[in-house]
């Protein structure tokens, strides 16, 4: 007998677009592919909106103040009455509060709360509440690292499913460069460029990959960094590049669109973070074939191999970073092998694994089996 798939709100209150968003994109694109019922709810004027609305993508803009909105609560529970929706599914801590508003009116929901950072629960009062409520059905962690986390923090492991995030592992092939790409950058056709895609933001780990910038650069003259994000870190470590005399060996790009482009003429991709819930932007770079150096927190390893996909190094230490970029560097055919070896495993973490996963917990969650 064929089950008809059960309508599914995302809910998704933030203001800005980063990795959380792009993996609901991918989600709900990938549902709405093979038909299931699926709506985004975002914040009017957010770039989400723009975003959906470039794509014609079904989705609803509701204002959702703060996690305290019972009223958004209100307007998603009613909405979802009159779309026959079954499941919300919340992406982020706000969207988790806002669901249990939502459930408060319409009791048949089915609840699926997303958790993408390793960090330990808050122990107030609403942060305990939103993920120890009888009202969540089901909780989802990106890595096992995240998995572990919540168990340690009193989650019962019956009610966590670990679904990694997944790329569109074709994608950025196609995001190729223009011919003059790299010459309107103003980087020397003779430099190996190391990479990294990160917001300027403190868990990401950029006073680390600074200090190992300075050493690497000393050591090697045909060498640039390139630092694509942005964040409230970002005049903090402009400032710190300044203190190191990187100039325009460490270049600061801001938030691109065309992060593809910029990975297709990277040589070595980075990422320093001290806290991370997968690393979506390492199956990115991976997908093309980078060679990655990333910290060894979170659900990092997760996704490399050390030796074998990329390279791990010790979180805020610049010298492993240092060495180990520099190891790089010098060996061409290492680079080689790790970037065949990271081809050949970001397979594993592709958006129709994803996709599938999460259909399976939808349909367990409402009992069809």
């Amino acid at each position: 007998m064929t089950i008809k798939a059960p309508g599914v709100f995302h809910i998704d209150p933030e203001k800005s677009w980063r990795g959380g968003q792009q993996q609901v994109a991918y989600l709900h694109e990938g549902l709405v592919a093979q038909g299931v019922p699926s709506w985004v709810i975002c914040r009017p004027g957010a770039p989400f909106e723009a975003y959906l609305k470039s794509k014609g993508l079904p989705h609803l803009s509701i204002t959702m103040r703060n996690e305290g909105d019972f009223f958004a609560g209100w307007q998603i529970a009613r909405a979802a009455r009159e779309r026959g929706v079954s499941i919300l599914h919340l992406h982020s801590a706000h969207a988790v509060a806002l669901g249990l508003w939502a459930s408060l009116f319409n009791r048949e929901l089915k609840l699926i709360g997303v958790r993408r950072v390793a960090r330990p629960i808050r122990k107030h009062g609403l942060s305990r509440y939103k993920y120890t409520s009888p009202r969540i059905t089901r909780h989802v962690a990106i890595s096992d690292a995240i998995a572990k986390v919540m168990v340690a923090d009193g989650i019962s492991p019956q009610r966590i499913t670990t679904i990694y995030s997944g790329v569109d592992i074709h994608r950025l092939a196609r995001e190729r460069p223009g011919e003059n790409f790299r010459h309107g950058l103003g980087i020397p056709k003779d430099h190996l460029i190391i990479g990294m895609v990160a917001a300027l933001t403190a868990e990401k780990g950029y006073p680390t990959l600074l200090e190992a910038a300075a050493t690497v650069l000393k050591n090697h003259d045909k060498v640039t960094f390139c630092a694509l994000g942005e964040g409230c870190d970002g005049e903090r470590l402009r400032s710190q590049a300044r203190d190191l005399k990187l100039g325009d060996r460490f270049r600061f790009m801001g938030f691109r669109r065309d992060v593809g482009a910029f990975l297709h003429i990277f040589d070595i991709f980075v990422l320093a973070s001290h806290m991370e819930g997968l690393g979506t932007s390492i199956l990115d770079a991976q997908s093309l074939g980078l060679p990655v150096v990333a910290s060894r927190v979170g659900g990092i390893p997760e996704i490399i191999e050390d030796g074998v996909s990329g390279l791990l190094a010790e979180s805020q230490n610049s010298g492993d970073f240092a060495s180990k970029l520099s190891r790089l560097l010098d060996d061409p055919s290492l680079r080689d092998t790790l970037g065949k070896g990271a081809f050949a495993s970001v397979k594993n973490f592709s958006i129709e694994a994803t996709v599938e996963k999460n259909r399976s917990l939808y349909r367990e969650v409402m009992g069809e089996f």
